[in-house]
């Protein structure tokens, strides 16, 4: 879909059918906040497997996202959507007959495989269909639609995994995605030219590697420690890996991923402050929910019900945070709102036993309410620094780091969590009595150490998340805005001034 920024009527009917896609592929990845104590459960599952399910799903989305500055420029938006959707659809249909925990993974691979290629291509029709000075109004739109998956997700797994089985989750969604992709094949008739641009293979090779062991590295350190060879060899390899991805990628007339977006200063920054957002983010959503199920006891159902509001607040707050963009510019909201993640970060990191359901309800909802004030406004003034030509390798970029960089930090933080589980429950252990009469007191005990241990673990995890958002917050203060459509982005300057000297 080649259309300019400054053409006419943008393209409505496909932009909805994208949203559809693209709301459906993050509503599935949402569900398995609250479902995954379930899946614990029944597939005799500890912490750091099961938060493969999440991460593996962000990794492999990571890992081909790179390539969809390649597909957006080689392939028409219909081809691309209906690969994409048929690929999410059949890994839906997987996981939702999966008996055994390979089978489950292997699924959400697949759908991963085809969210990779719709978030991008979604943006980029974004880009390409709107001026920069009404940029920000259409991203906060379609930022209303996408936010409304993580307020459907919560509160409708939480009522499956209450009253059916986790697997009727991917159930109800198949029958959704064929419908979709039915629609795609009707509204979706843009056409492309053949373009004489190949994917370099090796490079894809070489950032599977290094995403992958990266991610791999840091996942099993909650399973092994961090001195274990496993760790710190792959994620030595992984880091090579990476480094051969980037020379090589900058040797080549046609990158599969074109890292002179990193040239442009603002875009760089945009990146690392969501890249540290996304760190955050992500891993929340997999201990937030093990601390009200596990610990506390509280029902799916409940849990998805106390996590709705958040999960509304950032559906609403999405059109006039793009609003505000328009007006003010991406920096006093990102400063705002990494303010109000720093502050609740924190307060996440002092959980009890005993905090109210009103006062978790009201720390959850204020942090994503600071968080719908960061991601989309810095994504989009990132964005805005770059020219048309760049943009499908911007948003594959943007889209590469938040899924990686989140990927990455939930494997981290959850590592943190379980080592300093095993650290307090050691510390408290050695701490009981000697003379203890009977087993079951024993037991009961060792029930009670394991919870304390587990709140203190999920503590310390959230208390290095305040120095993510920290860093971010101070980052937010050098970003600056964006010049309107009919003066020189940042790059042309760069070049004129190369040019003269």
């Amino acid at each position: 879909m080649k259309q300019s920024s400054n053409s006419s009527r943008p393209p409505y009917g496909v932009i909805v059918v994208l949203l559809i896609g693209a709301f459906i592929a993050l509503l599935n990845n949402t569900l398995l906040g609250i479902a995954l104590p379930a899946i614990m459960t029944d597939l005799q599952l500890e912490a750091a497997t099961a938060q493969w399910l999440s991460t593996g799903y962000m990794l492999v989305v990571g890992i081909l996202v790179p390539a969809t500055a390649y597909l957006i420029q080689k392939y028409s938006v219909r081809r691309l959507f209906l690969v994409a959707m048929g690929l999410f659809t059949f890994g839906t249909l997987l996981a939702g007959v999966a008996q055994d925990f390979p089978l489950l993974l292997g699924g959400r691979i697949v759908q991963a495989s085809g969210a990779a290629v719709m978030s991008p291509l979604l943006m980029n029709v974004m880009l390409v269909s709107f001026p920069i000075e009404k940029r920000g109004t259409a991203m906060g739109l379609m930022g209303l639609v996408m936010m409304g998956a993580p307020a459907v997700g919560p509160l409708l797994s939480g009522w499956v995994v209450q009253y059916y089985e986790w697997r009727m989750l991917f159930q109800i969604i198949t029958p959704v995605a064929i419908l979709v992709f039915i629609a795609g094949v009707f509204l979706i008739k843009d056409k492309k030219e053949e373009v004489s641009i190949r994917i370099d293979v090796l490079s894809l090779i070489f950032s599977s590697i290094g995403f992958g062991g990266i991610l791999y590295g840091f996942s099993s350190a909650g399973s092994v420690g961090w001195n274990h060879p496993v760790v710190y060899v792959t994620i030595i390899v992984g880091i090579l890996s990476l480094i051969t991805f980037i020379v090589k990628q900058q040797r080549n007339e046609n990158p599969m991923l074109n890292f002179n977006v990193f040239r442009i200063p603002m875009f760089s920054l945009s990146i690392t402050i969501t890249m540290i957002v996304a760190m955050a983010l992500f891993s929340s959503m997999i201990m937030v929910p093990i601390y009200l199920i596990d610990l506390r006891g509280i029902s799916p159902m409940e849990a998805g019900v106390m996590m709705l509001p958040g999960a509304l607040a950032l559906a609403i707050m999405s059109p006039f945070v793009g609003k505000l963009f328009d007006k003010f510019g991406g920096r006093i909201l990102a400063f705002i709102g990494l303010v109000i993640v720093t502050i609740t970060s924190f307060y996440f990191s002092r959980l009890t036993f005993e905090a109210s359901y009103i006062y978790l309800i009201f720390l959850n909802t204020t942090r994503t309410v600071g968080i719908s004030m960061v991601m989309m406004p810095v994504s989009t003034n990132g964005l805005n620094h770059l020219p048309e030509r760049l943009y499908p390798h911007g948003t594959a970029m943007n889209n590469t780091m938040q899924q990686v960089s989140g990927a990455i930090g939930t494997a981290i933080l959850v590592a943190i969590m379980s080592i300093r589980t095993q650290t307090h429950a050691e510390t408290m252990t050695a701490s009981i009595p000697l003379n203890t009469t009977t087993s079951e007191e024993l037991v009961k005990l060792n029930e009670q150490i394991m919870g304390k241990a587990m709140l203190a673990g999920i503590n310390d995890a959230f208390f290095v998340s305040v120095f993510f958002s920290a860093v971010a917050l101070v980052l937010a203060l050098f970003m600056k805005r964006a010049k309107p459509a009919n003066e020189p982005l940042e790059e042309d300057t760069i070049v004129k001034k190369a040019a003269e000297n």
